[in-house]
Parts: C-alpha cells; structure tokens; sequence
C-alpha cells in the first residue's frame, strides 16, 4: 500500500497523565530513579523507557519525535532546539576531520555558512554542486566523501533534487544521504526515495504559526542513539535541546499539517500560473515550465500539491522592496523572513535569508537581487489576493505593458 504520511500523524494516539486527550507536558529537566542500577543503564543506553536529563530525552519531545518519525517514514527521530540544531549535529555525527561533503549549491543560507565557513575549522570540507546533475554530483565524489547533502527544494532557487537517483548514487559509492525537506513537508517523503536521513526546521510549515523555533532529524534507531550517545552524541553534547512546552506546542500544530498544506499548495499554484500569464518571471515546481517539475511530480505525495513556496523576479532589488514594501502595506503579508505562517511572507533573499553566500556565487547560481521569495498563506479568496498582488505591481509599473490594459 502507498505511504500515507497524515494517516501515520492519524494512527498515532497519546493520552494524557489523567485521561486527556493530550499528553501531559513533562515539565522537568530531570527524572528520578527507583535504584542505583536502573540511572546507571540508563546512562550506558540500556534500559528503554527511562529518562535521565532532558537534554538527552524527555516524555513531551519523544511524542513529537515519534510522530515526525511516522510522518516521514522512519524508525524514529530526535527534536532540536531549531533547525540548525538538527542540521549541525548531523553533519558532525556523520563526517571528522579529513571527510568531504558533497552539497547542493542553493541551500539555506545558514547551512551554506555552516559548510563554507565553519566546518573548514575542523578539517571538513565541502564541495557545491548543482544537486540536479547527477553526472557533477558523482564526479564530486572522492575517497574521502562521507556525505551527500540536499534539500528537497531548495531555498530560495526551488530546484528539485531527484531524491531516488541521489540515493542510488549514495547507496553506490557508500555514502549517507541527508536531505532537509522542511519546504515540502507531507508533498515528499525523502525516506521512503532512499535517504538515509532527514531533516526539517519545525519553525516553519510543521508548526506553522511562526511562534517557535524547532528542528527533527528522522532516520534508524541506530542513528539516532548515536546523536544521542551521552559519550559522543553530537544532539547530546552541542546542547540544542527543545523545550517540552514547544514540543507539546508543536505536537498539536502537526494534527492540523496535512489540510495546511494543501491549502499553501492550491493557493501558490493558483498565484504561480497567474503571474506566469501576467508575464512575469515565475518559479514554482506545479508549473511544467520548471525544469524539475516532472521529477517533482514522480516523487510527490499528490493529494499535498507542490508546495507553497515560489518566486518572482522583478528586475532589481529597488524594485523588490518596493513591492514587498507596498504589499505589506495593503495588509497582503509580511516583509519577514521564513515560511509556513497562515499570511503570506515574502524576502529578497540575496540580501536576507541567502545574505551569508557572496554575491559572485549568487551570480553564478542564478540568484538575482530582483528575486522576491513568497511563503504563500493560507488566503480563503486567493482570487481577491491576486487581484491585490497585480494592483501593487500595476501601481509600480512591474508589469508587462500588455498587462496594463
């Protein structure tokens, strides 16, 4: 039978300490033991359902993990403090001082950071590469490769990772696939393609309120425990721990996850084909004029769409804030960074969230200062929002001429 990742959310069901229909948030930082014997195997990782310290696990976070866990098809999974606090300690479980990652050329700024900034320090270093030609990515590999690293769409360009041939080419030469997937959470089930492991910042669609920050890396018990190894589990001793409150916040979010997005899904595909007619330059994977969309469509879960993240370029970055500026004004969004909030977010990215990768690189991927990033909300009249989008965009003479009669 097809993976159904809401039916796995569905099936699960916790109930509270007196009967309620939520479970009980775990609200200490320690936990006592009945003997001497049971703390020290909790310690050595040997007696299952004991909790020692909540930086190691709590009752609140194991909930969330498990059902993030179900969501992507996975063994199990460990929540972070945010969704850099999932992708750093992934990336270190997995690669020492000498080993090589292989990246994806357009990818979170912060994760860019990470690779081209950080981890040189600690002898591991990373090739970027356009993730969509698998004869690059494979030339890429040498012997000291340990890691392939992508997301599923990528932030802010939207292409596509063929995740299946990325996880033949991992499975071939040995190596482990991560891929963050917070973009198309429910619309792709990277596990269920062949990667090893994966990732997503919970702050955005998963929690979908833009009220906390969090992160979940889903993949094998095995793995997972090694994150979390009190001896040398990067989760365990880089410290990005969640709070059970948020994790108890962000477990009742996830319920309502599957009719979000398919509400953010519709409503970017009914703004992406509307643009596009208007003449303006628009990406968005649900448009077969995106050079991935056929890849997309062979790996999506269809009833969740193509996602609600897509882009417009105007020309100029005066022309970009201006818009944003103007659009904000009309109550339309929100000029913030981010995604998956019930209103429409929108950013020039090469001067925000992608500000970290210098502009002779963003030139060279294709990231134009012109390029506006939309988070599409949750808009019940998207018919009336577009209207408003073309009345901004008229008013600022953005659009073609043909459009202006």
């Amino acid at each position: 039978m097809k993976f159904k990742p809401a039916n796995s959310i569905q099936d699960l069901q916790y109930f509270g300490e007196f009967g309620g229909v939520n479970p009980s948030i775990s609200d200490s930082s320690t936990y006592t033991f009945l003997s001497a014997k049971t703390m020290f195997d909790t310690f050595e990782g040997n007696a299952d359902g004991c909790y020692l310290y909540s930086r190691h696990s709590s009752p609140s976070n194991l909930y969330l993990g498990e059902a993030l866990a179900a969501m992507e098809g996975t063994e199990t999974a460990t929540v972070t403090a945010s969704g850099m606090g999932a992708i750093t300690p992934v990336l270190l479980q997995l690669c020492q001082s000498g080993d090589h990652i292989i990246s994806s050329r357009t990818i979170y700024g912060g994760t860019y950071a990470f690779l081209k900034n950080f981890t040189p320090r600690l002898g591991i270093e990373t090739s970027f590469v356009d993730i969509t030609r698998l004869d690059i990515v494979e030339a890429a590999i040498n012997s000291k490769t340990k890691v392939i690293y992508c997301e599923s769409v990528s932030n802010p360009l939207l292409e596509v990772a063929d995740i299946k041939s990325l996880a033949a080419l991992a499975q071939k030469y040995d190596l482990q696939l991560v891929v963050d997937n917070t973009f198309s959470p429910l619309s792709i089930s990277p596990a269920k393609l062949g990667a090893n492991v994966v990732i997503h910042s919970l702050t955005k669609f998963i929690n979908g309120s833009s009220d906390t920050v969090g992160g979940v890396v889903c993949g094998t018990q095995t793995f997972i425990d090694q994150l979390r190894n009190v001896n040398d589990g990067a989760c365990m001793l880089l410290g990005a721990t969640m709070d059970s409150l948020r994790a108890s916040s962000i477990l009742k979010n996830l319920r309502t996850l599957h009719i979000r997005m398919k509400t953010h899904s519709h409503n970017a595909m009914f703004l992406a084909k509307r643009f596009q007619e208007d003449g303006l330059k628009t990406v968005y994977p649900g448009l077969v004029t995106h050079p991935s969309h056929e890849i997309f469509t062979k790996m999506m879960n269809t009833e969740y769409g193509y996602g609600g993240m897509l882009t417009i370029d105007v020309g100029s970055i005066d022309n970009a804030n201006a818009l944003m500026e103007l659009m904000q004004k009309q109550n339309l969004g929100y000029l913030a960074v981010s995604l998956g909030f019930y209103k429409t977010l929108f950013s020039a990215p090469g001067s925000s969230t992608s500000s970290e990768i210098p502009e002779e690189e963003q030139k060279e991927m294709g990231l134009s200062n012109g390029l506006i990033r939309f988070s599409i909300g949750l808009d019940n009249d998207i018919e009336r929002t577009y209207q408003q989008m073309k009345a901004c965009m008229k008013q600022l003479h953005l659009l073609p001429e043909n459009q202006y009669f």
